[in-house]
C-alpha cells in the first residue's frame, strides 16, 4: 500500500445506487444535527471569516453547507454528492480559511480541480473568503508558462489550488513538495474521470501526508468514483443534497421561445432588448457558430464576446475578466468551455442552439441561479425540435412557459418550406422528352448502343 494511502475499515464494494458507507450503519459517521433557521454563526467561524461572509452576501448556509461544514470540522473524510451551484466550494474554503497554521511557509492544503477555468474559480472564492487572514492561495494549471507559478511557490503558499497535470509537471520538477498536506479536496471528481485524470490523482495523493484528511465532491457516483473514495478515503460521511432533489434547481425560471430558421436572429435581439438582462451566457453548439453570432453582436452593438476552446489562454483570460468587470454583459459560449465559470451575478441562460440531451440542458442552465439566487433560462425552440422540449421536462420535472414578445412572429410565411409544408414543396422536375429515358446500364464494355455492359453468353 501506498504510503498516502489510508487504510480503510469497510472492505465491501457498493454500487452508486447504494450508500457507501462501511458494511453496517454503526461503522459509518453520525451526520451533524441541521440547524436550518440559524445562520453561518452556528459554525462558530473566526472574526475574519464571518466579516468576509457577510460581505459576499452569504446570509443563510445552503444544505450541503449545513451538513458538511460541520463533519470537516470534527476531522472526518467526506464523500459528497452534489451538483454544481449547491455551494460546496464554500464548505472546504470556509474549513481551510479557518483551520490552516497561517505561520507556517509551506503548503498545508492541496485542491485538484478538472479544468483551469474551475480551478481559477476555486482559487479566487478562497481567496475571498480568506481576504482578512492572511492565507496564500496559489493556482497552478497548464496554458501558461510554468515560471510565474515556481516563483509564486518559493515565495510560500498555504493552499494550492491545481489541475492534476500541471501538479504533476511541478512534482516532476521538484517544485513543489506536497509532504506536508495533510488535507486534500478533489473536486468534481466524475469529470475527472470522465477526462482521464484519476491516474494522475492517483500518483498525487502518493505524495501527501499519509493519515490526511480527504474531502471528495461529485455530482455523481460511478463505480470508479466509489473505489476511489474506498481506497484513499478513511470511514468517510457520505452526504447527499441531490437524491431526492430535482434535476435543475428550482429557483430557475425555465421558458422557450419559438423560432424558425429565418427568425432567430431576430429573436434573440428582440429578447435581449426587451428583458435587459444583467450578465447572460448564451449558448451554441460549435465554435464557429459562437464565433459568428459574437460578431453579430458586436456589429448590433451588443457588449458581447464569444468564448470557446479555440481561445488562448490569456484571451480567455482576458474576456472572462471583462465579463466579470461588466465591460461586457454576454458570453457567447460553448459547452465544453464554459463548464467550470462560475460567475454569480449571471442572470440569464440562453439555449441559442438547444441542447443535445437533457442532462446538457441541466448543465447549461446550472451557470444561473447560483447559491440561492434567482435565474431564467431561454431555449429557442423550432418546431421540430419540441420532442426534445418535452424530453427535457419530463427529465428535469420542470414546465417551460413560453415567452411572447412584443411583436414579434415566430413563423413567417415564407418559412413554410423550411418546415416541411406540402403545399410550398417545389414541383417535380418533368423528364426531358415525352417519354421516359431508359437508365444506362453499369459497365465499361459491350454494345453501349443497347445500355452498356458486358453481353449475356
Amino acid at each position: 500500500m501506498d504510503d498516502g494511502i489510508k487504510p480503510s475499515l469497510s472492505q465491501s464494494s457498493f454500487s452508486s445506487e447504494e450508500k457507501p458507507t462501511g458494511e453496517n450503519e454503526q461503522e459509518a459517521a453520525p451526520k451533524a444535527k441541521l440547524d436550518r433557521a440559524a445562520g453561518f454563526e452556528q459554525f462558530q467561524l473566526s472574526t475574519e471569516v464571518q466579516r468576509a461572509l457577510k460581505e459576499m452576501g452569504f446570509v443563510m448556509p445552503t444544505d450541503i453547507q449545513r451538513e458538511a461544514i460541520p463533519a470537516v470540522f470534527k476531522g472526518f473524510d467526506v464523500l459528497g454528492q452534489a451538483k454544481t451551484g449547491t455551494g460546496k466550494t464554500a464548505v472546504f474554503g470556509i474549513y481551510l480559511t479557518d483551520v490552516i497554521d497561517r505561520h507556517l511557509n509551506h503548503p498545508q492544503a492541496l485542491v485538484l480541480a478538472p479544468t483551469r477555468e474551475l480551478a481559477m474559480q476555486i482559487a479566487r472564492e478562497i481567496s475571498t473568503i480568506s481576504k482578512y487572514t492572511g492565507l496564500r492561495v496559489a493556482t497552478v494549471y497548464g496554458g501558461q508558462s510554468i515560471e510565474p507559478q515556481i516563483r509564486q511557490l518559493r515565495q510560500g503558499v498555504h493552499v494550492v489550488v491545481a489541475t492534476p497535470g500541471r501538479m504533476l509537471d511541478h512534482l516532476e520538477r521538484g517544485t513543489l513538495n506536497l509532504s506536508h498536506v495533510c488535507r486534500v479536496v478533489i473536486d468534481e471528481a466524475d469529470r475527472m474521470l470522465d477526462m482521464g485524470f484519476i491516474d494522475d490523482v492517483r500518483r498525487i495523493l502518493g505524495h501527501t501526508m499519509k493519515g490526511r484528511q480527504t474531502m471528495l465532491f461529485s455530482a455523481t457516483m460511478p463505480e470508479e468514483i466509489l473505489k476511489l473514495s474506498k481506497q484513499y478515503q478513511y470511514e468517510p460521511m457520505y452526504i447527499s443534497v441531490s437524491r431526492d432533489e430535482p434535476a435543475v434547481i428550482t429557483h430557475i425560471a425555465h421558458q422557450f421561445l419559438m423560432v424558425s430558421p429565418k427568425t432567430k436572429y431576430d429573436a434573440l435581439f428582440r429578447y435581449l432588448e426587451e428583458k435587459q438582462p444583467h450578465h447572460t451566457i448564451i449558448f451554441c453548439r460549435t465554435k464557429s457558430s459562437s464565433d459568428k453570432l459574437g460578431f453579430v453582436m458586436k456589429k448590433k452593438e451588443f457588449r458581447a464576446c464569444a468564448f470557446h476552446g479555440d481561445l488562448s489562454q490569456n484571451r480567455r483570460d482576458s474576456v472572462m475578466k471583462m465579463f466579470r468587470e461588466g465591460s461586457i454583459n454576454i458570453l457567447v459560449a460553448t459547452d465544453l468551455a464554459a463548464r467550470g465559470l462560475d460567475v454569480l451575478e449571471v442572470s440569464h441562460v440562453i439555449n441559442y442552439d438547444p441542447p443535445d440531451d437533457p442532462i446538457t440542458y441541466v448543465h447549461r442552465v446550472g451557470r444561473t441561479g447560483r447559491i440561492g439566487r434567482s435565474g431564467t433560462a431561454v431555449s429557442l425552440i423550432a418546431y421540430g425540435e419540441m420532442g426534445l422540449l418535452g424530453q427535457i421536462e419530463r427529465h428535469c420535472k420542470i414546465t417551460m412557459e413560453e415567452v411572447k414578445l412584443t411583436g414579434y412572429v415566430a413563423v413567417r410565411e415564407d418559412d413554410y418550406q423550411t418546415f416541411g409544408s406540402r403545399q410550398s414543396r417545389p414541383e417535380r422536375r418533368p423528364w426531358h422528352g415525352q417519354e421516359r429515358q431508359q437508365p444506362r446500364r453499369r459497365g465499361g464494355f459491350g454494345n453501349y448502343r443497347q445500355g452498356g455492359g458486358r453481353p449475356r453468353r
